[in-house]
């Protein structure tokens, strides 16, 4: 592949790769039911007359008479009360943006660095998750840097972006239309905006635009500054732009967090001071906190889990993960409110549907450790289906050991899903291709 043979070259003709096939297989790869975007066009609407279609946007795109649609913008809940901005693209914008996405991805995941897992094929939250693990459990860590960028997605300067694309990337019409996408806006209560920084989250090009961003402001400095500068050692975990840095000496730490500052500032970007913290979190940190009389180990959150310095049956360091609380608040309190619009359907409907909502919760959730936090889980949502049940009707009351032999067949019994952090670690570095490096 000509982009692993010379880490230099720049691809200056790229855009026969989107081909009238890859742009149909980006619409099959397209969830039914998404949200349509301005224009309101649906992917069954879309589909009634699929080839014309592709091949009429096949035509505009290789001709450079596309024009991108602005996002409808759209806000959901987060664990902490506050809103996320999305940005709802078309569906046209779905398709060439993910077809795009597909071409330079072939190309960019010969750069980016082992220790990058978010929104990369062949890699999900759980290696992340495993990483962080095994390097405190493994390594010699003593202190975790919980880094965070301020409104990350909403910053990225697009200047320095397409410049930073254009190391790699030297096709002018591909970089034509990157520049479309990032300046095409949002409309907002009927109102466009214009999008002079930033990159919509929820567009499907976005994802691999932020790591590219991330790649050359973070991972590629990171890992020279600890190669060249670290007294000790140094390992580096980042999913999109949540990263935790484990350091082995405290001043590592401090040093880095000052320096990282510094670069991310060259880069429009700044760490969120209130919540980037530096925690002393290993296997001697229980120990040293008591000598001094600082009570129990700082914890830390890391994509869903809060993670805790604990000690096996044995006696032996481990760290002990367990869910988020907000999250699992958030996640139930979605539960009650649908289960409320929907007490009058079928009993039957309502299982299925739980079953499946409770069964996506295990499927991400259900790691060692974690045991107590899915039986809770559980718990909470057979309540929440009694209190709704209850109200359907005031003449009889269904009684909760009635209902849990009712419930008992829809929702999954709680059990681990996941192996142990290290064992799937081990598993991948023997696969030839270590996740680290």
């Amino acid at each position: 592949m000509a982009a692993r043979r010379d880490r230099e070259a720049r691809f200056t003709s790229l855009m026969h790769h989107i081909t009238p096939e890859r742009l149909r297989s980006a619409y099959q790869a397209i969830n039914p039911k998404a949200t349509a975007g301005v224009d309101g066009m649906t992917w069954d609407a879309y589909g009634q007359d699929l080839d014309t279609r592709i091949q009429d946007l096949h035509d505009r795109v290789q001709r450079g008479g596309y024009r991108v649609s602005p996002s409808r913008r759209a806000y959901i809940p987060k664990a902490d009360g506050s809103t996320r901005p999305l940005g709802v693209s078309t569906l046209e914008d779905k398709i060439v943006q993910r077809a795009l996405a597909e071409v330079l991805n072939a190309i960019y995941e010969v750069d980016f660095l082992g220790f990058s897992y978010g929104f990369r094929p062949g890699r999900n939250p759980h290696q992340a998750l495993d990483a962080v693990t095994v390097a405190i459990e493994s390594r010699k860590v003593n202190w975790v840097l919980d880094a965070d960028i301020r409104g990350f997605f909403d910053a990225l300067d697009h200047d320095r972006l397409e410049a930073l694309i254009g190391h790699r990337i030297g096709d002018p019409r591909v970089l034509r239309l990157i520049h479309k996408m990032l300046i095409a806006g949002v409309m907002e209560e009927g109102e466009w905006r214009e999008s002079d920084r930033g990159s919509p989250q929820g567009a499907s090009l976005s994802p691999l635009l932020a790591n590219i961003y991330l790649h050359y402001t973070l991972d590629v400095w990171a890992h020279a500054w600890r190669q060249s500068e670290a007294r000790g050692e140094v390992y580096l975990v980042r999913f999109a732009d949540d990263f935790l840095v484990c350091f082995q000496y405290k001043d590592d730490a401090q040093r880095f967090q000052t320096t990282l500052a510094r670069r991310l500032a060259e880069f429009s970007l700044e760490l969120h001071t209130t919540k980037t913290r530096l925690i002393e979190f290993g296997r001697f940190a229980a120990k040293n906190r008591q000598d001094r009389g600082e009570g129990k180990p700082e914890t830390f959150d890391f994509l869903g889990f809060t993670h805790m310095c604990s000690r096996t049956r044995e006696g032996k360091f481990a760290v002990r993960r367990k869910s988020m609380r907000k999250r699992m608040a958030a996640k139930l309190r979605s539960i009650r409110e649908q289960l409320m619009l929907i007490r009058h359907a079928p009993i039957r409907a309502q299982g299925h549907w739980l079953r499946s909502v409770v069964q996506g919760w295990f499927n991400y959730h259900a790691v060692p450790w974690n045991s107590t936090t899915l039986k809770r889980f559980r718990d909470a949502v057979c309540r929440a289906w009694l209190r709704a049940l209850r109200r359907r009707g005031q003449k009889h009351r269904l009684t909760w050991s009635r209902f849990a032999r009712q419930c008992k067949p829809y929702l999954p019994a709680p059990r681990i899903l996941h192996p142990w952090p290290a064992a799937r670690f081990a598993m991948r570095l023997t696969q030839g291709r270590s996740p680290v490096r």
